[in-house]
């Protein structure tokens, strides 16, 4: 029979999960084997800087948080697998989707964004979108765009007026 310490650790493993699915807008899965000590110190200091953070959990005890928040991922959990935890929904996709491009050895496998299921084409798409930042930007200039236009109007409808007086 299991010592009841290591039922009691294993418990609180699985709470620590299932808690940190809960916090997380994004949670992706993804596969790291093969990557070395340096490349994924590399890839925890990319997360970190995005507000996100990955560990690696035994696949039972991610399966035991996961049914308890009654989440399916099917077959993914089989092997060796990372998680990684992110407070914006895109920050984590993205920072794993572009390490992933520089190392073939990391494979993103599925992911749950704001509670959904997501499977790594809707990843791929996510891993698309400009960041935040850059939305920002985006919408800056065409507002400036706008704004420069209606000045123009302004200017030669000034002018239209002195020259009809």
């Amino acid at each position: 029979m299991a010592n009841q310490k290591i039922i009691e650790k294993k418990a609180s493993v699985v709470e620590e999960i299932k808690e940190k699915i809960q916090n997380a807008s994004s949670v992706v899965f993804f596969e790291y084997r093969g990557l070395t000590v340096s490349e994924t110190d590399k890839l925890r200091k990319i997360l970190r800087e995005s507000n996100s953070e990955f560990k690696v959990y035994k696949n039972t005890l991610a399966q035991r948080a996961l049914e308890s928040l009654k989440i399916d991922l099917g077959e993914v959990l089989e092997g060796p697998k990372a998680i990684a935890f992110g407070t914006d929904q895109i920050a984590p996709i993205k920072a794993l989707s572009d390490f992933a491009k520089d190392h073939k050895l990391l494979e993103i496998k599925v992911g749950i964004v704001d509670g959904n299921v997501a499977d790594i084409s809707v990843l791929k798409e996510l891993a698309q979108i400009p960041s935040k930042e850059g939305l920002l930007t985006m919408l800056a200039s065409g507002l400036l765009e706008h704004a420069r236009n209606f000045a123009i109007c302004l200017d030669l409808h000034s002018k239209n007026l002195e020259e009809n007086k």
